[in-house]
């Protein structure tokens, strides 16, 4: 028992290091109404990769990585340049256009390389259960960095993810601003797809961002319940992959489908508890700033 706890500890303390750095990102994915962008650009970058494995590298050397993160930089301009004051179409159909071409072409490459169907399996699922401390150190500080960041330009990251038009009207380069999130945004999904593979970092950036936006309306609320639940369906889904012998990556993916179910009659309940009188005062810019702060 004590060997089974020494060997999922790691595998742990980077669950809450990736739910920590994505239920934050997640609230403005949601709010921007971007949803499939993490695993657009979790497509291309582990695209990227596969052009390192292609060349003769392993998956998890720096080659590949930079690769990666390459390629999720081209994808974030690509995002960034698509972003336009009256949309004509809609960003999500680019995001989609964006995966499926990633994916289509990760898969061409991945069948000319050695052992390419395991490359698009670890591509998928990843492999947390073999993370040791050293490396969850090394990605912690990574995302702290990513975090500082987003601290210093929290005021125009939350204004362009929840009130664009407002940015525009006072002059702000929103294409800027957007490729600097969508860059930074990259930095983290290329990172955490080499470790927990494309559907747990989806998982990660949406269901805990999503249980958050039900259950509070402040920023610190959604991130402190957002936070919590990931931490505790981490810990579950893990000690079930190690219980039933079942692969680390997909048990933690279920464990969140689960959660969420179960969690989600609770906040109809709580909404329906709360809900704001017809004249309450929707927020604007100003407080869009201060609920950034």
């Amino acid at each position: 028992m004590a060997d089974l706890v020494a060997l999922l500890w790691a595998p742990f303390l980077m669950c809450l290091v990736l739910t920590g750095i994505h239920a934050y990102l997640g609230l403005h994915v949601l709010a921007r109404e971007v949803v499939f962008v993490d695993i657009a650009l979790a497509q291309v970058a582990a695209l990227g990769g596969t052009l390192g494995v292609l060349a003769g590298h392993d998956l998890g050397s720096p080659v590949s990585y930079l690769l990666g993160l390459t390629a999720a930089l081209l994808g974030a301009l690509v995002l960034a340049l698509t972003r336009s004051r009256r949309r004509r179409v809609s960003q999500e159909a680019v995001i989609g256009v964006v995966y499926v071409v990633a994916a289509a072409a990760a898969v061409l490459l991945a069948s000319r390389a050695p052992h390419g169907a395991d490359h698009l399996r670890g591509m998928l699922v990843g492999s947390l259960i073999t993370v040791r401390a050293p490396e969850v150190a090394g990605i912690a500080l990574l995302y702290l960095g990513v975090g500082a960041l987003h601290w210093l330009c929290r005021r125009p990251f939350f204004l362009i993810s929840r009130d664009p038009e407002a940015a525009f009207v006072r002059g702000w380069h929103v294409r800027w601003w957007d490729f600097l999130f969508y860059a930074s945004f990259g930095v983290v999904v290329t990172s955490s797809v080499r470790i927990a593979g494309v559907l747990l970092v989806f998982a990660y950036l949406i269901v805990p961002a999503l249980v958050g936006l039900a259950f509070a309306r402040d920023t610190a609320g959604q991130l402190a319940i957002g936070w919590a639940f990931g931490a505790v369906a981490s810990l579950v889904g893990i000690a079930a992959s190690a219980a039933l012998d079942l692969p680390t990556g997909a048990a933690v993916v279920c464990t969140f489908g689960v959660a969420l179910v179960v969690t989600w009659p609770l906040a109809g309940r709580a909404g329906r508890g709360s809900r704001p009188s017809p004249d309450a005062r929707r927020p604007g810019p100003a407080d869009l700033g201060r609920s950034a702060r």
